[in-house]
């Protein structure tokens, strides 16, 4: 793929020349590819970050801010807009967690083997509290923090965990960077099986096989094996768990079927309008994981569904062990990115808005249990990027 690279960051003295006061993006080096045009979401974010600026500016002076600043958060970029070597640093720390062995507690998943399993069994026995209304969102952002940690800490990965921005996989998402199957991509498509005819998605709308469905035998990853579940197998012939929990030792490869039809479901106008059209927390919510109902829009099925299978199979597309595909995370992570920018429009109303579901909400905590040494994290704190947690959560998107 044509990459045309922008470093866009100027330095002070350089800037002091220009401008009265520093920019953001003296703080927060944007990093672009110029193969891809910004589009109506990535504008949105960019003119948004003078609001994060402003906002910390606010909450620093107040010394709310945990130590977290701009300058000091963690970046988390678009895979696409990534340098080949920043790639291959994540690619490699991934391959290093898929290979690390299993802290899992072996009573409940004897058949986790890896670090990477680990993830796959917390969240095959907490899916309840990690997919209800209140802890969608919050619960998903401590989950990745988890990840990212396991990533840089056990794995000497130096970058924070990429996004995928959807509108880019639906065209050509076979070809694409994130998905072509070189030794910088995060795997190929799957193999072709015939008996893998597509997947149904929101309303009962079936989107047809892209010509997958079958192994990953591209890229870093063709050697992967996701050694429990599955929970809920979204495809055809996978094979059973030999314990009734999911939890036994179960090696098969990884199925993908990377589908550019599915990805329609998440464009740059759909997610631009989540975040312009929805004025509180409920509508957000219930836009991004099933939108009223468009006779006129064949592709209405949600942007939470869109992410989950633009390359589903499994364990990617069984929405109980799907963290076993890493795509899993680029897809919560652009959720998460969603949120933000939704958040920082008006972060005095916003940052603490829960979806309604009586008064208990704001009183949880999210507990990750064995899985990280982190502390369970009362959920509001979660919902702060920008020094929520003590400054645990500190990262931006760009």
């Amino acid at each position: 793929m044509r990459s045309i690279w922008c470093l866009c960051v100027l330095l002070p003295a350089v800037l002091a020349a220009t401008v009265e006061k520093r920019d953001w993006r003296t703080k927060v080096m944007v990093q672009r590819n110029g193969f891809y045009p910004l589009d109506s979401v990535d504008k949105l974010e960019e003119a948004t970050m003078t609001k994060v600026d402003d906002y910390m500016t606010k909450k620093i002076a107040a010394g709310k801010n945990n130590g977290c600043t701009l300058e000091k958060a963690g970046v988390r970029r678009e895979w696409g807009d990534m340098t080949d070597e920043q790639r291959l640093d994540f690619i490699n720390a991934t391959l290093c967690l898929m290979n690390a062995p299993s802290k899992a507690p072996k009573d409940q998943f004897p058949g986790a083997r890896t670090r990477y399993d680990d993830f796959m069994a917390y969240h095959l026995t907490n899916a309840g509290s990690l997919h209800d209304t209140i802890g969608l969102f919050p619960a998903h952002k401590f989950f990745i923090l988890a990840l990212e940690n396991a990533l840089r800490n056990e794995c000497g990965y130096k970058g924070y965990h990429p996004y995928m921005n959807y509108d880019r996989y639906t065209k050509d998402p076979q070809n694409s960077a994130l998905f072509n199957g070189n030794a910088t991509s995060m795997g190929g498509n799957g193999d072709p099986d015939p008996g893998y005819t597509g997947v149904r998605m929101g309303a009962g709308a079936a989107v047809k096989s892209a010509g997958g469905g079958g192994c990953v035998t591209k890229g870093p990853f063709k050697d992967y094996r996701a050694n429990i579940g599955p929970g809920a197998p979204m495809m055809n012939n996978v094979p059973k768990n030999p314990l009734s929990t999911g939890g036994g030792y179960n090696p098969r490869c990884m199925r993908r079927d990377v589908n550019p039809t599915v990805a329609l479901g998440a464009t740059a106008q759909k997610m631009y309008d989540l975040i312009t059209k929805s004025n509180d927390i409920n509508t957000f919510y219930n836009t991004l994981l099933s939108p009223a109902r468009n006779a006129s829009d064949p592709y209405n099925w949600g942007i939470h569904n869109s992410g989950h299978y633009i390359s589903g199979g499994d364990p990617g597309g069984d929405p109980m062990v799907s963290p076993g595909d890493p795509i899993f995370y680029f897809h919560h992570a652009a959720l998460d990115r969603l949120w933000w920018i939704w958040q920082m429009q008006d972060p005095d109303t916003r940052l603490n808005a829960q979806v309604s579901l009586g008064a208990s909400g704001a009183n949880r905590k999210v507990d990750l249990k064995w899985l990280t040494g982190l502390s369970p994290v009362p959920i509001l704190e979660a919902h702060d990027n920008l020094g929520g947690f003590g400054g645990a959560f500190c990262h931006v998107y760009v």
